[in-house]
């Protein structure tokens, strides 16, 4: 509708006639003795935002329901005038120079698009225009000195950066990069979040803009390496970029977007032909990919100032689209702003019919009711603040299809090593099993001791040996008891008993052993002389050489504790990635028993008790060729001596190496117990076993032994020591006597002939 010169100075409205253009609509009032104000609006219906497809119907519902109250404008009626601005500023200028100069005079202008508003926000100044838009975020809008009389419904896009940040901190990513589509509302929103990024910490590394093609853009992001990138564009140039990013395949769990979220739900989805990339193509790019936006819906069910819940003002929205697919309906999610817009409007001022261009004092009473308005709408509470900006909350989603949650990309993560399960489950079964065979050979041992073989083993020792065996091979689990198993808490008791279990055990085990040795070693290598003089071997000199052995591990164990407990220490290692797709750093860590001076402590216990291995070693040689019957089984010690003292000395000192593996220190520590008492059970008392089984001695069999087998034993011995004597003696009488035949045969009985002196 254009007329051929407009009514400046006019103080009443006139009454356009009825005319229907493509993008113009006024209509004839339903009340004639109403006075009408016109609002012209701006609602792109396409571009790069299509928000006027839904703020348009959204918008009119407004109208009708303002109008059809009585208690707000009551003397008014409310006409829309709107066009599409394409979202483009030069056909806004075109489309603005026609509502200001085309009669009737409008007393609030409404436009969309950030670009359009600043445009339609500069020069209704000149005008005396209030500029009430619904959607708009250029962080420029909110200017005062340079858009004195601009308000919006939608927040400032600034209002996402603290949001941003603190999604950076809480994932604790300090490099990020940016892409933005060159024009002002992208620009200075990264301005603004640049200052903010660089207050908290945070690195812009690469910082990428574009026109119209963001091809170069995007490789350029990908050659920099760029992981956390955040996008701000048109939804148009949206699908220009995530054509070029599944190109260049920059996207999946490494990468992270973060765009704006007032795109239309299925933005990527809706057929473009400035792109060549099909849906499946686009729907792969995107996924995963994080929006921030206001909360644009009233999340409550109450009724505001329209007299509608949230959920109403959706349904007859829904119904007024006539079944229109809201995803695919450009400005849906930013309809409520555009409702609560027309709202706004509803303050009661002095004559608003004699509003022209010329009056500032209209202008100026429309501004103070818009300054000073607060109520409930159906996007949530309205006000604005000093620079007529909406004040709101903000609005996180993700992307979700294959995703559940948010990849961490590029974090520094902290993961404690646990011991293998496998590993901790099969050697667990070997130590149980190798404790059942201590039962076995216990057992065995207390139900034949009156047997006079097993008696002259000195069996009560071998009771002590089976018994060692048995706290060592229980050991072997809470030495792999980790964090997997218990709290934290617990760690410190599970280090004691460990500690406890294996020391006493050892102490029983190869303390007895060694006592054995010790004492054939004592009794039958000296020299002829002394050993005569020694007395007859009596037990309670054994159990008193294990005694000492025991005390001296219990004491030195008790002072440790006390001393110096053992507690719980975590060794942290080099940063590395783990395998898959995921790109993150993880700062793995081990958890130890340990204490202040650890290494002094193993010093002592390990060369106290490699002092008694090589000793054992030694006895057991030099008494390898000693036949005794007091201690007839003090070879099979020998050799069980032999075996435990290798396998420690080897396991210790790799122990120690690979302390920083888990696994293979577990491994080392635990099998070398478990086959050290495995080969002791063995060699002490399967060969016994195997003896009575074969030649029947047992028990029932030898009753009548028992009363004289250790008097008969004696009278053995002193015979055996007569007739070596005897031999001895014949030796040195040959030796003497020239000439005759030496013949000499080993053994208890000597055949030669008593020589003639």
């Amino acid at each position: 509708i254009r007329a051929t010169a407009p009514s400046w100075g006019s103080g009443t409205l006139p009454n356009p006639p009825v005319s229907m253009t493509g993008t113009t609509q006024v209509r004839h009032s339903t009340k004639p003795y109403l006075k009408k104000l016109y609002i012209g609006a701006l609602f792109p219906m396409s571009g790069g935002w299509p928000g006027g497809q839904a703020c348009l119907p959204s918008a009119q519902m407004a109208l009708d329901l303002v109008n059809n109250r009585t208690d707000i404008l009551p003397d008014y009626e409310l006409e829309l005038i709107h066009y599409d601005s394409m979202c483009d500023p030069g056909e806004a200028t075109k489309l603005l120079y026609d509502l200001l100069y085309t009669e009737p005079i409008k007393i609030v202008l409404m436009p969309g698009c950030s670009g359009v508003s600043t445009l339609v926000a500069e020069a209704a100044r000149m005008w005396n225009l209030i500029v009430l838009s619904y959607g708009s975020s250029s962080p420029a809008l909110s200017n005062r000195l340079r858009f004195p009389t601009f308000f919006r419904t939608h927040p400032s896009a600034t209002l996402h950066n603290p949001t941003r940040v603190q999604l950076f901190q809480k994932w604790k990513w300090t490099r990020i990069a940016t892409i933005q589509q060159t024009t002002e509302v992208f620009t200075s929103t990264l301005d603004d979040l640049e200052e903010r990024t660089k207050e908290a910490g945070i690195e812009i590394s690469v910082r990428q803009s574009f026109l119209t093609d963001p091809a170069v853009a995007v490789k350029n992001l990908k050659r920099q390496d760029a992981r956390i990138i955040v996008g701000l564009f048109y939804e148009t140039e949206a699908r220009k970029v995530f054509c070029e990013v599944f190109k260049e395949k920059l996207y999946g769990k490494k990468v992270v977007w973060f765009l704006i979220g007032w795109y239309a739900d299925n933005w990527f989805k809706i057929k473009d032909p400035a792109i060549n990339c099909t849906v499946e193509n686009m729907t792969e790019a995107v996924e995963g990919h994080v929006t921030t936006e206001i909360v644009m819906l009233n999340p409550e069910t109450i009724k505001g100032a329209s007299n509608l819940t949230s959920q109403e003002f959706i349904a007859a929205l829904m119904s007024r689209l006539g079944g229109m697919n809201p995803e695919d309906t450009g400005g849906f999610q930013e309809a409520p702003l555009a409702y609560d817009a027309v709202w706004a409007h509803g303050e009661r001022g002095r004559r608003l019919e004699d509003f022209n261009y010329n009056n500032h004092d209209i202008t100026s009473e429309i501004y103070r009711a818009l300054n000073s308005s607060s109520f409930e709408g159906v996007s949530g509470h309205v006000v604005f603040d000093a620079q007529g900006s909406r004040m709101a909350m903000t609005l996180i989603e993700q992307l979700q299809g294959n995703q559940s949650t948010l990849s961490p990309t590029g974090l520094g993560d902290r993961g404690v090593r646990f011991l293998s399960q496998k590993l901790f489950s099969v050697v667990a079964v070997f130590a149980g099993l190798g404790i059942l065979l201590g039962f076995l050979c216990l057992s065995f041992n207390i139900y034949n001791g009156a047997v006079r073989y097993i008696q002259n083993s000195q069996p009560y020792l071998n009771n002590m040996t089976a018994v060692g065996c048995m706290m060592a091979l229980a050991a072997v689990f809470p030495l792999g008891i980790d964090g997997h198993h218990i709290h934290r808490s617990q760690f410190p008791v599970v280090c004691q008993f460990r500690l406890w279990l294996l020391g006493l055990g050892f102490s029983l085990a190869y303390g007895s052993m060694f006592t054995k040795i010790w004492w054939v070693h004592t009794l039958f290598t000296k020299k002829e002389e002394k050993k005569e003089k020694k007395k007859l071997l009596e037990p309670w000199k054994l159990y008193a050489t294990v005694g000492v052995l025991l005390a001296v591990d219990f004491i030195s164990l008790l002072v440790w504790q006390i001393v110096d407990p053992l507690h719980i220490t975590v060794e942290k290692f080099t940063r590395e990635a783990p395998k898959g797709d995921l790109d993150v750093l993880i700062q793995p860590l081990l958890e130890h028993c340990s204490s202040e001076k650890m290494n002094t402590w193993l010093g002592v216990v390990y060369g106290y008790k490699g002092l008694l291995l090589l000793l054992g070693i030694f006895l057991a040689y030099e008494t390898k060729s000693v036949s005794t019957e007091k201690i007839n089984d003090h070879r099979a010690v020998g050799m069980a001596i032999y075996n435990v003292a290798v396998l420690c000395m080897i396991t210790a000192p790799i122990t120690m190496i690979l302390s920083s593996q888990q696994d293979a220190s577990f491994a080392f520590a635990s099998m070398a117990t478990v086959f050290s008492s495995y080969i002791t059970l063995v060699v002490l008392f399967v060969p016994k076993m195997r003896r009575l089984i074969t030649r029947g001695e047992w028990q029932s069999e030898q009753q009548d032994t028992l009363k004289t087998g250790s008097s008969t034993n004696n009278n053995d011995e002193e015979k055996s020591r007569q007739l070596e004597r005897e031999n001895r003696e014949l030796q040195k009488i040959i030796q003497e006597v020239p000439g005759r035949r030496r013949t000499h045969r080993s053994g208890l009985n000597c055949d030669l002939p008593r020589p003639h002196l």
